[in-house]
């Protein structure tokens, strides 16, 4: 009986080293990489210097999306609207778009062509129809533009641009002394607005400068 087990004896021991081997126990583990405070300051270093990393990484994504834009909007609504304000008592005049006499479309096509290198439709109700981002009237922005059915029927006939705190500028009429700034929530204009567009979100990637 013992004879013909004899032979399977080497094979059970060789099968009980390879498995050992292949489990160290934790006691050997430890005594083979023992946890002493100078490896655990550096865990902890390593681990510090990951999220350091991280942090790093975020901030650099957000410094080149910030950078990577083509224009401020901001800082070229400022520039249209300071123009615009300097202009304020130029006489109204049909069909005009210079600095002699401006009508609706002409005054906002004027300054958004010296200001931020941009060609609008010459006309507002080609103008209403540019491909530009509609806003609604509380989320409105400094150098957006306001439509407006001055004429009923609720077709575009005017239009102006936000200046910020409910007024906008605009050329309005002979009778109203051409350039001026009026206020979104008189019932005149809080009856005839349409809708708003922000125009400057299509604004080329280099701009004219002011000669």
């Amino acid at each position: 009986m013992l004879k013909r087990f004899a032979p399977l004896v080497p094979l059970a021991l060789v099968t009980l080293l390879f498995g050992c081997a292949a489990q160290t126990p934790v006691s050997q583990q430890q005594a083979l990489n023992p946890v002493t405070p100078q490896s655990q300051a550096q865990a902890k270093a390593v681990t510090l210097n990951f999220h350091e990393e991280e942090l790093d990484t975020e901030k650099e994504l957000a410094d080149f999306s910030e950078n990577s834009k083509p224009y401020q909007m901001p800082m070229l609504a400022d520039s249209i609207l300071e123009r615009g304000k300097s202009l304020i008592g130029t006489r109204y005049r049909t069909g005009g778009s210079t600095e002699s006499g401006f009508d609706c479309s002409g005054f906002i096509g004027y300054l958004f062509r010296e200001e931020a290198g941009m060609t609008l439709p010459r006309s507002t109700r080609d103008m209403i129809n540019v491909k530009a981002p509609l806003v609604a009237r509380n989320n409105l922005k400094p150098g957006d533009l306001l439509f407006f059915s001055t004429r009923g029927r609720g077709r575009v006939s005017h239009a102006g641009i936000y200046l910020g705190d409910d007024q906008f500028i605009h050329s309005s009429s002979h009778r109203s002394g051409g350039v001026r700034i009026d206020s979104l929530d008189d019932a005149y204009w809080s009856k005839t607005f349409i809708e708003a567009k922000r125009a400057l979100a299509m604004a080329p990637t280099t701009t004219i400068s002011r000669k």
